[in-house]
């Protein structure tokens, strides 16, 4: 079964043709970082008109990249949510509209269950159940993902995701929007010892987590330390990302353990996150837990994902309806 896979749900205007659920024949992605970027971060009207602009150019990439027409397409996977709702609707509304012309079945498919099935996209997945940390800008979770649909909420942010407070530490030092990449970077320049900012665990034995007291410990720093604090940027950078990263393995590891799962997943944007990776990689190891990460390019938002996901929805017969609509907010 060929899907096209639609992804609208922030800034990233994505179209994709997955075979099966795990064969990637074409992934495109129209980013826009460099419209978001003058204000810090993404502003939703500006983010749904852009989407507009570009979903069309967008799908006809992926089709010619494919070398496929329209013809060859067998169903529709398209984000429902969460995310934000003017930018979903483009890509939703699409969707319908390109299914119901074609006469094709289509789904709306969970943003984050898409992320979830990211790491199917990829040789090797892991089997079923595993734990996976799915931790982006706007979400941070643990999941037991029992099958491709189906998933227990083991654990969550009770207030900023990981990748929000990258974001908004890296509005506070001036190094501008995504905060991610770079924050990462000039951390792996820094010595994470130098300043050490505070690790909220909040309950060792449970699984959510906290990441504003971090961020507000982070901007104490740089109004107590004004003058020096541009001489030490790589130190500062160094010790909040060792603060976040700390935090976010021992949850997943202690998340195997408990569920006595040898295989563990890290999907979302900061799964990408070179600290993350390599501390995960490295406590796994002694503890017999397989890590499993989706590359750099399947660990953002994508319509890839969202196709992988949207395979098993609709063999399994789920179908979207014509008063289908989005939502904003997490539901799984």
């Amino acid at each position: 079964m060929i899907l096209l896979g639609i992804e609208t749900s922030c800034d990233e205007t994505a179209a994709a043709i997955v075979a099966d659920g795990k064969t990637i024949l074409a992934s495109e992605v129209a980013s826009q970082i460099d419209v978001h970027h003058l204000y810090g971060g993404v502003v939703p009207e500006i983010a749904s008109r852009k989407h507009v602009e570009n979903i069309n150019p967008v799908v006809d990439t992926a089709l010619k990249s494919a070398d496929l027409t329209v013809a060859a397409i067998d169903g529709i996977a398209v984000t429902q949510g969460p995310g934000l709702v003017g930018a979903l609707l483009v890509g939703f509304s699409f969707a319908k509209a390109f299914a119901f012309a074609r006469d094709l079945p289509w789904v709306g498919v969970d943003h984050l269950v898409g992320h979830l099935n990211s790491v199917f996209l990829v040789p090797d997945p892991p089997p079923f159940p595993f734990i996976a940390l799915l931790a982006s800008g706007g979400h941070t979770a643990v999941y037991r993902v029992n099958d491709h649909t189906q998933t227990v909420l083991m654990g969550q942010t009770r207030d900023d995701a990981a990748g929000e407070a990258y974001d908004k530490v890296s509005k506070m030092l001036g190094l501008g929007y995504p905060g991610g990449r770079v924050i990462d970077d000039l951390a792996a320049r820094g010595d994470p010892t130098r300043i050490r900012f505070p690790r909220t665990y909040l309950d060792k034995n449970g699984y959510d987590f906290s990441f504003s007291g971090i961020k507000t410990a982070v901007n104490r720093y740089v109004q107590t330390h004004a003058d020096t604090v541009e001489a030490h940027l790589a130190d500062v950078a160094a010790g909040f990302q060792a603060a976040v990263v700390e935090v976010l393995a021992y949850k997943v590891l202690h998340a195997a353990q408990a569920s006595e799962c040898r295989h563990i997943a890290l999907v979302g944007g900061v799964a990408a996150n070179h600290g993350l990776r390599k501390r995960v990689a490295q406590e796994a190891e002694p503890l017999g837990i397989k890590v499993h990460i989706p590359p750099p390019d399947l660990c953002g938002d994508n319509a890839a994902m969202i196709a992988a996901a949207g395979y098993h929805y609709l063999k399994k017969g789920e179908r979207g309806g014509v008063n289908d609509d989005v939502y904003s907010k997490n539901r799984i």
